[in-house]
């Protein structure tokens, strides 16, 4: 119970799903259509921070996404939003080098309150961006922890191409009265009319409502690069009749309903359902709540690059007043992980410095400088173990990171090979520029998407960190010199520089917002179970 005068704990009323689509963007390609993506911010603190974004679809002026958003919502806030929509033209993580196409601003609360929602598109300027409009459609999302895995293949598909065979692939409708709503679109098969989808998986209240009488409808195109897609069929379904593939598969006819008028017709090809299995996927706070432990440690950047810590302009600093970034970065983000570690000890560690005794260039040293006991107690251990290194260590450099990063990963590994939920691996690592010893790290954070472990970088002071936004694979781009790609996304990037003005909370909201997905995607794709938790003691009853 929270002591007498301290506010309520705040709780989101529930989730909300956001779907977005797109009417008569702006085109801004002069041989073909805009390539379109839509990034969600949200308002914390009179500052605007990123929380999501769609795919890009290429070659289109009337995008209809299928990645939707997430988001919290709080009944008692005003959550203030804004989309903005994108023409991709290059392969650059960042967005701002892309063509704009403009915005729209709302509360989530308008969003709901209307349920679909729809608002024309805004230049920067204010003015109206051309026709343009944008639709956001609301739906709340239940407890359920029900996923379905699906998986189809096609045969003898109708072929639409010239000089080659179709490129097919798969568009799902939840069909709602008079409306219809994506809830899936599967990858594109080139050149094969009997093509088979990798598997995937829709959350079952998005699939059906829950409802396994729901209509849904299924609609086969063939991909084309100028974004004219051309229908190839459709077949219309439900979950309880897509359930008998428990079984065994079932097969539905891809029929085209302006073919259909002739006598001759029969359909466009086959589609089968190999597959379908319920699976209940649990949640960050299961895992937690079972006794899953957040395990975090630091390491800090101790390069020449920060400037003489003497000094007033280095960013290692020690103002007796007020923070520097390097500590801001690591109270903020420490004093939220630290209520996931029971014992609240962390190991600190720093790199590119030469230590003690003997002053030779360490990636790897504890801060309190015992090898055998890195372990600091407390956030507040962590800050004094960083100002005492700062006393005794001659900055010096290059900038790796990849040893730190192997470093955690070997106590990740040995979890794994342990089994169960027990444990789960944060670093937080603060650097102040580009790294140099990028082929290591992007194979070492390869090797440790495999692992129950996550990689949180601040970038801190003003360099370019062009490099760490290429770390930071959200669109699973991510691959080691030897051309394996991350299993799964782990590392979070920011530059601290988004944050100076904001209010502390607002960096932890940011770099640990992917954190939970993560934790909880890799238990469930192993999975692996929440730990058994023991049923209270027996009463023992009267003495007799």
């Amino acid at each position: 119970m929270p002591p007498i005068g301290a506010p309520p704990p705040v709780n989101p009323a529930s989730k909300v799903e956001l779907r977005v689509s797109c009417a008569s963007l702006l085109d801004k390609d002069a041989l073909s259509k805009s390539d379109p993506i839509c990034r969600l911010k949200m308002q914390q603190a009179g500052h605007w921070y990123e929380t999501g974004r769609t795919e890009h679809i290429m070659n289109t002026l009337n995008p209809t996404f299928a990645r939707p958003f997430s988001v919290d919502y709080y009944f008692e806030e005003v959550q203030k939003l804004r989309f903005e929509v994108f023409d991709i033209d290059n392969e650059t993580a960042t967005l701002d080098d892309d063509d704009f196409l403009g915005y729209m601003e709302c509360t989530l609360g308008q969003i709901v309150s209307n349920k679909t929602y729809t608002q024309p598109l805004l230049l920067k300027e204010g003015k109206k961006a051309g026709k343009g409009s944008i639709t956001v459609t609301a739906e709340e999302l239940s407890g359920t922890s029900e996923h379905v895995h699906l998986t189809f293949f096609a045969r003898k598909l109708d072929n639409k191409d010239f000089f080659s065979k179709s490129d097919p692939y798969l568009e799902i409708y939840r069909c709602d009265y008079a409306s219809q709503q994506m809830v899936y679109r599967t990858e594109v098969v080139k050149n094969n009319l009997n093509p088979k989808w990798k598997p995937f998986k829709v959350n079952m209240q998005s699939l059906c409502d829950r409802d396994f009488d729901k209509k849904l409808l299924f609609k086969c195109y063939d991909w084309d690069s100028d974004g004219s897609h051309d229908f190839i069929g459709q077949f219309e379904t439900t979950y309880r009749a897509m359930s008998q593939a428990v079984g065994s598969p079932v097969e539905f006819p891809c029929i085209n309903p302006k073919k259909a008028k002739k006598k001759s017709y029969k359909n466009s090809g086959v589609i089968t359902l190999q597959s379908l299995k319920v699976v209940k996927e649990y949640s960050f706070l299961d895992y937690v709540m079972a006794g899953c432990q957040i395990n975090f440690t630091v390491g800090i950047d101790f390069t020449a690059s920060n400037g003489d810590p003497r000094q007033t302009t280095s960013l290692h600093y020690i103002n007796p007043y007020a923070p520097n970034e390097y500590m801001k970065a690591l109270i903020a983000v420490g004093e939220v992980v630290q209520d996931y570690d029971s014992d609240k000890l962390f190991p600190a560690l720093g790199f590119g410095a030469r230590i003690p005794p003997n002053f030779h260039v360490s990636h790897e040293f504890p801060l309190n400088f015992n090898a055998q006991n890195p372990f600091c107690a407390g956030v507040q251990g962590m800050v004094e173990a960083y100002q005492n290194a700062l006393r005794q260590v001659q900055l010096y450099g290059p900038t790796n990171i990849a040893p730190i990063i192997r470093h955690v990963a070997r106590f990740a590994q040995a979890e794994q090979q342990k089994g169960g939920a027990q444990n789960y691996y944060v670093l937080l690592l603060l650097t102040d520029g580009v790294i140099t010893d990028m082929a290591e790290t992007r194979e070492a954070i390869v090797r440790a998407s495999h692992l129950p472990m996550s990689i949180i970088i601040v970038g801190v002071g003003d360099a370019d960190f062009g490099d760490m936004e290429v770390l930071d694979g959200d669109d699973g781009l991510l691959k080691s010199p030897r051309g394996e790609p991350v299993k799964r996304d782990i590392v979070q990037f920011v530059p601290f520089r988004q944050f100076k003005s904001a209010v502390p909370s607002a960096l932890s909201r940011c770099v640990l917002a992917e954190l939970p997905t993560q934790v909880s995607g890799y238990f469930n794709s192993l999975g692996i179970a929440p730990l058994p938790t023991e049923p209270p003691p027996a009463y023992p009853g009267p003495s007799q």
